[in-house]
């Protein structure tokens, strides 16, 4: 995944002649941080685990990054994603530099006790290189809200009431209103800028979702709510289609019972692999990376690419879609709503004072749109594609930041 990132940022560098000093300076991590966490288990045996942090750029303000419990956890995959949340914040324009980590462990596997002590123990490592002013984890990977609770508990035990140093937190320990469907709303937003600009309608649209996770989730219960069809839902457990449109309620009610859409029976049974090259006018890969790739590209069906997760489509699968003219919504700007609604979280808890839910989405309707006409913009200057574009306007944002914080005579293209 790094070297997809690095792709991508190095084709927006190009397009802007930066100069390669310049390219690694901005490429290359603030700090990288790992620790040991050991306890012993619930068990009675010693756990061992390893966790990162991965602060990669402040030139905007305070990293900003979620937290992941994945056995798969590394150094090189915190850094890419790190990387990813400095251009992503800073194509939002909110007031955030990038960082990403987490703890290479299975939640599957542990009890909710041993969950805690990995948690309280990473904070505990962690609490002399985080903060409210520094950098500000949130959610990611197997980590919830629950979580992010012990974690502001546990650090506001070495530094006082602190509910600013995490987003995503439970409402009733400060987080935000709006912050659960924030992601699926901000892709609804970017939609609805694309289709205007084509002057078409939700109602003229056909929708097919990869996921059905969270993002997956709200993505398709509020497109469907501005009168698009949602024709087809893939997730791991398989697939399920309705020509005239599936009942998004009734699917999220079905899928909160028996843990996926497999055995809905208000429409037909698909292999989910199908899901990408679904005869829609929009797909929207909410779930893995990679998702779209060579092998499926060339018969992706869509008009319109809304990616809701992070890195879904490959370098290789992204030059044949812009080809053929699939419009790409790019994941640093169509999945931004999550960060942009723990922007609003991060304000509120600064400032003490608390938004209805009615106000944080109305201000994330307005960040996400403006973000999406300003991507815009500099794709139709430079004659580039969507993600080439929204990257060209990160790096320009980031530059800038960084210039004005110190004393520079040579000209920069920013």
């Amino acid at each position: 995944m790094l070297a997809e990132s690095h792709f991508y940022f190095n084709k927006a560098a190009d397009v802007i002649d930066l100069p390669d000093k310049i390219r690694t300076i901005l490429l290359t991590p603030l700090r990288t941080i790992k620790v040991e966490i050991a306890f012993e288990g619930e068990d009675g045996k010693i756990q061992t685990y390893v966790g990162y942090r991965v602060q990669h750029n402040k030139a905007r303000g305070p990293m900003k990054g979620g937290l992941r419990y994945h056995p798969h956890v590394d150094e090189d995959h915190a850094t890419a994603l790190a990387n990813l949340m400095t251009w992503k914040t800073a194509v939002v324009d909110i007031p955030f530099g990038g960082a990403k980590g987490g703890i290479n462990c299975d939640p599957r596997t542990m009890s909710e006790r041993d969950l805690y002590e990995v948690t309280v123990r990473f904070v505990e490592q962690m609490k002399d290189v985080i903060g409210p002013a520094t950098d500000i984890p949130a959610p990611d990977v197997n980590t919830n809200a629950r979580i992010m609770g012990w974690f502001m508990s546990e650090y506001s035990k070495y530094e006082g009431f602190s509910p600013g140093v995490v987003t995503g937190k439970p409402l009733e320990l400060f987080g935000s209103e709006g912050r659960d469907a924030a992601t699926g709303r901000g892709v609804m937003d970017v939609l609805a800028e694309a289709l205007s600009e084509q002057d078409r309608e939700f109602s003229d649209v056909t929708v097919a979702v990869q996921g059905f996770g969270n993002v997956g989730t709200n993505a398709a219960r509020l497109i469907a709510e501005q009168g698009a069809k949602i024709v087809a839902v893939a997730d791991h457990t398989g697939g399920v289609s309705k020509e005239e449109g599936l009942d998004v309620p009734a699917l999220i009610e079905y899928v909160a019972d028996h843990g996926g859409v497999k055995g809905f029976s208000d429409g037909e049974a698909f292999d989910n692999s199908e899901i990408i090259t679904w005869d829609a006018d929009v797909l929207v890969p909410a779930a893995l990376e990679d998702a779209i790739n060579k092998d499926n590209a060339a018969s992706v069906k869509a008009s319109i690419v809304v990616e809701g997760a992070n890195g879904p489509t490959t370098p290789e699968a992204d030059q044949i879609l812009n080809e053929r003219d699939v419009l790409i919504i790019p994941d640093i700007l169509a999945n931004a709503g999550g960060v942009t609604v723990s922007y609003f979280e991060w304000a509120q808890n600064i400032q003490r004072f608390k938004w209805d839910e009615a106000r944080v989405n109305e201000e994330l309707d307005k960040v996400m749109r403006k973000a999406y006409r300003s991507v815009r913009e500099v794709a139709t200057e430079h004659g580039i594609d969507m993600r080439t574009a929204a990257f060209v306007l990160a790096i320009q944002r980031v530059g800038k930041a960084a210039l004005a914080r110190m004393h520079v005579r040579a000209k920069m293209p920013f």
